[in-house]
């Protein structure tokens, strides 16, 4: 069929090149973002909660802040000091502390730029994060008008580069620069912290005992599902909320957050294939039409090769061989195809998270055997039914097809 059908074969052969490509590429990018993202919780802190002012249904211990699809309130939902105490005898806790943030304008060396601030407790803040320093010291307790920033405030914002011990204008007050972090390649790269009490006089709108969040540090991971469920008790009852339906308040850990992200990719992937796989099916019937066309013009031969003894097992055989050849040959290209797209995706700006551009993507030998695999079935169940037509033709009658 392939030497003497080339045409019609290769036409054929090339709707499973395409199906296999897709699959191959989208199953191979899914793989790559799900190690990536492993890669980055892994260093995230699952024993880390915050909680957010507002309810967030669409949260519920997922994505928390307060943000997207919180319940409308009548008046503004604040988080205070009065909540951080009633948390404070929760035994699961390790450490407690409100924060703030908004963005302010930073000057420095007569340059001006909009940046995020982030007000927290200097006692207990460098406990209960896993940022990692790159020069300079963390906030101390006994510090008030200091800051750390991230390295993109350092070397990326201003025309000169932000030393330690420099003075920067924050809303108006004089910040000396103690701690600059080493790059952590996304937001926190462009990040200021401050003590509270200081943040509290430059971000606009803050109040003093006033939170945007709350952040706890849980003993351990194995203890955060159990602190989760005794805060949520304890601000019920504080904050008056009678029943669940009443809360104002969202629950967000890092462990949920993890597994919410890599179910959407999981899922992600799923739906892409499913498209992809689509093509693989336009694919089959491609090999079902051609091969039930050979059984009609090899009629006569399959006429002559029964009168001379062949049995209808070797007649299905053949055509069998001849389809699942064509899902080989198929296969093969496809796979290669995969491979190509792989190698395009991070050149044509796909990349797999926020900053991990230009990250490359590479395809597993079980991948590639699993796509040739995929093919060759594919070839086999498209053939069945003409290869089973074929075996069952009766000699006289095939002979005597014109």
């Amino acid at each position: 069929m392939l030497v003497h059908s080339k045409l019609r074969s290769w036409l054929t052969i090339i709707g499973i090149v395409i199906g296999v490509g897709a699959v191959v590429g989208i199953v191979s990018l899914g793989d790559a973002m799900q190690a990536q993202v492993q890669s980055r919780l892994s260093t995230l802190d699952l024993a880390h909660i915050t909680i957010s002012p507002g309810y967030s249904r669409a949260s519920d211990r997922g994505f928390g802040g307060g943000g997207f699809g919180r319940r409308a309130t009548t008046t503004d939902v604040q988080l205070t000091d009065k909540d951080i105490d009633v948390l404070r005898g929760i035994p699961e806790i390790k450490y407690i502390a409100g924060q703030i943030s908004g963005r302010v304008n930073i000057s420095y060396n007569s340059e001006s730029a909009s940046l995020s601030v982030t007000g927290v407790d200097p006692q207990v803040w460098k406990y209960m994060n896993t940022i990692t320093l790159g020069s300079g010291r963390l906030l101390e307790p006994a510090d008030n008008y200091v800051a750390v920033i991230g390295s993109g405030v350092a070397t990326g914002i201003y025309k000169k580069d932000i030393g330690i011990n420099q003075i920067i204008d924050v809303g108006g007050k004089s910040i000396r620069v103690v701690g600059i972090l080493a790059s952590q390649g996304g937001g926190e790269d462009n990040q200021i912290y401050m003590p509270i009490n200081a943040a509290v006089n430059v971000i606009t709108d803050a109040q003093k005992n006033v939170y945007d969040s709350i952040q706890i540090e849980a003993q351990s991971p194995a203890v955060v599902d159990a602190a989760d469920t005794a805060i949520v008790k304890k601000l019920l009852i504080s904050r008056h909320d009678n029943k669940a339906s009443d809360q104002d308040f969202t629950v967000t850990t890092t462990e949920s957050m993890a597994s919410t992200v890599t179910s959407m990719i999981d899922s992600m992937t799923l739906f892409l294939g499913a498209i992809a796989a689509v093509s693989l099916i336009v694919g089959a019937v491609g090999i079902a039409n051609t091969m039930f066309t050979s059984v009609l013009e090899k009629t006569k031969e399959i006429g002559t090769m029964k009168a001379i003894g062949a049995k209808n097992r070797d007649i299905l055989m053949i055509f069998l061989f001849n389809s699942a050849m064509v899902g080989f040959v198929g296969g093969v290209f496809g796979v290669i195809l995969g491979a190509l797209l792989s190698a395009l995706f991070p050149m044509i700006g796909v990349t797999m998270m926020r900053g991990g551009g230009g990250t490359s993507i590479s395809l597993s030998p079980s991948l590639m055997v699993y796509g040739l695999t995929l093919a060759v079935i594919i070839g086999v169940i498209s053939g069945v039914v003409p290869a089973y037509r074929a075996s069952k033709l009766k000699p006289v009658d095939a002979l005597r097809y014109e």
